[in-house]
């Protein structure tokens, strides 16, 4: 039978009440069983199926393939096996495909059922694909629900709660270690202003872990100040942080004492939003890629007058020769690029996902990077408080490889005012 292909490889022969055996046939190939006669034998159907050690073995993408081989029959072929994902991001019970899965033209006759298999085959209830990110400067993801009607999720990263609508945010599972090196930062006490601050990636491990005593977290997208102001309450830090709704680069020079109210999110801002903060930061997070540069003046401004801390995020280039081997090791994460994919909970780097962990060496290009933005933040301190200041590099962070040869940095520079 094996030698045929008609039995199920998935499953095991079981026993079955009166002292028979169930010998799992693919339902397809039922007509070509041939029996002898003096064998009876009748058909049974099993509801929950022992599964074989081959299919406990599987992985979710060799399970995917070989399910969509089943459904396809005669008509399966490379071309489509090449179409078939490897990897995907896991958002509780909605897997999110990668937009280049499923898009010869084969796949659309199958419909609904196509679907329905992929998500059997992985788990998951839901289904969506994503798209290409949309350039309207919001990064707004172009997410198409294929498989459920609501496309809210909930993802959890080193115990924190996420929920968002997937086709309206982005969630970058390649920030993780960022985002577990800013839960573990000292910051009690503290108060944190997030530039950038989308649904809470580093605005709520700096509440929940790093137990910062306030956030500002400032946000233009509205549908991320919708899933901020959720995710803020999910945590049960929303009397902690203040939602300043609108473009973070228009700053008044206001002076507003802290704590200001408890988190507050406008639905509809003006145009002529104005940041009014000044002289309150401990910390300034500054996570956004390609390029922060856009609000270093703002950082300097909320930074309070004794200074503080600026974890400032860029997209840093580095010509592919090796570093000297005397310099400090650091660990980063190579992978796909911003909001690739993986096989299983997004959060990990799991099978197939073609991520692996490396030991990068601090570059000269990612040296040169820090000392040129830490002469520009002294700069622009000086300019705006009318007295020296010093910045001192306390630590490059490399969190993934962005493209070829470019990497997503973080620089924490340490801002003080010289004394007299």
């Amino acid at each position: 039978l094996e030698e045929e292909q008609l039995l199920d490889g998935r499953y095991r022969l079981q026993e079955v009440p009166g002292g028979r055996v169930a010998l799992p046939v693919l339902e397809e190939k039922l007509f070509q069983l041939r029996l002898p006669p003096e064998m009876p034998c009748e058909l049974v159907r099993i509801q929950d199926p022992v599964p074989s050690r081959a299919a406990r073995r599987q992985t979710p993408a060799q399970k995917l393939r070989d399910e969509l081989r089943r459904l396809l029959g005669e008509s399966w072929s490379e071309e489509l096996e090449r179409d078939v994902p490897r990897a995907w991001q896991r958002h509780g019970d909605l897997v999110l495909l990668s937009e280049d899965s499923f898009r010869a033209a084969p796949w659309e006759k199958l419909g609904t059922a196509l679907w329905e298999t992929v998500a059997s085959a992985l788990g998951a209830r839901r289904l969506a694909r994503r798209g290409r990110v949309l350039p309207d400067g919001m990064r707004s993801p172009s997410v198409t629900l294929l498989l459920g009607q609501d496309s809210w999720v909930e993802h959890v990263d080193n115990g924190i709660r996420y929920t968002f609508d997937v086709t309206k945010c982005m969630f970058s599972p390649g920030n993780i270690t960022e985002k577990l090196r800013v839960a573990s930062l000292p910051c009690s006490g503290e108060v944190l202003v997030d530039l950038y601050a989308g649904i809470g990636y580093f605005t709520l491990p700096y509440l929940v872990h790093a137990a910062a005593a306030f956030a500002h977290a400032c946000e233009w997208n509205g549908h991320a100040v919708e899933a901020l102001r959720r995710n803020l309450a999910l945590n049960g830090v929303q009397d902690r942080c203040r939602i300043h709704h609108g473009d973070s680069r228009q700053v008044s020079s206001a002076d507003r004492p802290w704590p200001p109210r408890p988190c507050v999110a406008s639905p509809s801002p003006p145009l002529s939003f104005q940041l009014e903060l000044r002289n309150v930061a401990d910390r300034v997070n500054l996570g956004l890629i390609p390029s922060s540069e856009e609000g270093w003046p703002v950082a300097c401004r909320v930074l309070k007058g004794t200074g503080g801390v600026l974890h400032i995020h860029h997209n840093v280039e580095t010509l592919p020769a090796p570093a000297p081997p005397q310099t400090p090791v650091l660990r980063a994460e190579r992978g796909s690029p911003e909001g690739a994919c993986s096989d299983g909970e997004a959060q990990h780097p799991t099978e197939e996902s073609g991520k692996e962990t490396l030991v990068a060496r601090i570059r000269p290009e990612w040296q040169r990077w820090a000392e040129a933005t830490a002469a520009r933040i002294r700069g622009l301190l000086a300019e705006l408080h009318g007295q020296p200041w010093r910045t001192s590099i306390l630590h490059i962070e490399a969190v993934k490889s962005y493209a070829p040869h470019v990497h997503h940095l973080v620089l924490d520079l340490e801002c003080r005012p010289t004394l007299p």
